[in-house]
């Protein structure tokens, strides 16, 4: 289902908006991950959304999060945004990273670690150990709140979900943050990765954290882990192809999916390159899009998005869809964005200006 708003339900009373980052060295394969001006930049960036996410700028992060040619910001504004606008509340969770946020963002870890290269045999150390603890993780929350919205940062993920998704039996193409889908890349790599591991198309269908250790990221088993421990509370997959196969992990390691939904932006869902709706059709996931309507900003690093820059990350999609489930417009989404990103962008041109002086 493709709608930008909210059907009317009763509205949650204790929601939270849970953000899992985690590091990959896939990412550090050139030109598979725009989350980065360069590929081994990319270790910054969850730690830079988180601070962004929290503070609304950067703090110990060296690397402004904002895409070139025209500032487009990290989708980490738009759903600092949405919290802010909302009232509702954010913690943050240590799947595996490399490079680790300010002590100003308090951090929740599961006791993951980065993920290695996904041509390497084992992608994700300790998978057993890390759901487990995520799955606490989700029924301490369960009782705790009504509503639980995930999201994630994590650069190269949409490979690694790619990876997971054809062990897993289901086929189709993954989105990209890049308005260029490096479509052929993926591909080789994901191939690599599979033969690295010898998974044939489906193998583990019956064996999905088998499938997440050797193909996976860290971000995955913590999401699912968290995602399953949540029981009945109703949960938010906030996210694209990602969300995707996270759903997957769980429908195949026989836990309820009844209780899920998957929230992502119109860009992922407008992005011709891949086959969300397809995807998500296939494994039998419930979703909704939400479109901010970029088109109507006079920021420049907004409009991109319409363009397919970044188009989803660190829940935007779902944040943006709680914006409209407690009744605020677009508009007041909008307005609320583009004075961050000025924000952001004012203090990117202090930075350089003392860069420069240094």
């Amino acid at each position: 289902m493709d709608t930008s708003a909210p059907e009317k339900t009763r509205l949650p009373e204790k929601p939270l908006f849970v953000c899992v980052l985690g590091n990959t060295e896939t990412a550090y394969i050139e030109g598979l991950s725009a989350a980065g001006k360069t590929a081994k930049l990319t270790d910054y960036t969850p730690a830079g959304d988180a601070e962004v996410l929290e503070t609304g700028t950067i703090i110990d992060i060296p690397i402004l999060p904002m895409t070139p040619p025209y500032d487009t910001p990290t989708p980490a504004l738009i759903t600092r945004a949405a919290l802010s606008i909302t009232g509702i509340p954010h913690v943050f969770v240590n799947a595996g990273l490399r490079v680790l946020p300010s002590e100003q963002v308090s951090l929740i870890d599961v006791g993951g670690t980065p993920g290695d290269d996904i041509r390497n045999p084992i992608a994700v150390h300790d998978v057993d150990a890390v759901f487990s603890r995520s799955f606490e993780l989700g029924e301490k929350l369960a009782k705790e709140h009504d509503l639980v919205i995930i999201g994630e940062s994590i650069p190269a993920g949409t490979t690694t979900a790619n990876a997971v998704l054809q062990s897993l039996g289901y086929n189709g193409n993954v989105s990209s943050s890049s308005s260029a889908n490096p479509l052929s890349l993926k591909k080789v790599v994901v191939k690599e990765a599979l033969e690295s591991s010898g998974i044939t198309f489906g193998s583990l269908r019956d064996d999905p954290l088998k499938a997440v250790e050797s193909v996976g990221d860290p971000m995955m088993v913590a999401v699912a882990g968290i995602a399953a421990g949540l029981g009945k509370t109703t949960v938010i997959l906030a996210g694209g192809t990602q969300m995707i196969s996270i759903f997957a992990l769980i429908k195949h390691m026989g836990y309820s999916v009844d209780n899920i939904k998957i929230i992502t932006t119109v860009y992922v869902i407008r992005d011709n390159s891949a086959n969300f709706v397809e995807l998500a059709s296939d494994v039998g996931a419930a979703f909704e899009s939400a479109d901010p309507e970029f088109s109507r900003s006079a920021f420049k690093g907004l409009q991109q998005y319409e363009e397919g820059f970044v188009k989803e990350g660190v829940g935007a999609g779902g944040a943006i869809y709680l914006t409209g489930m407690f009744g605020y417009s677009m508009e007041e989404l909008r307005l609320k964005i583009e004075q961050l990103c000025h924000e952001l962008c004012s203090f990117g041109d202090l930075k350089r200006i003392a860069d420069e002086d240094a």
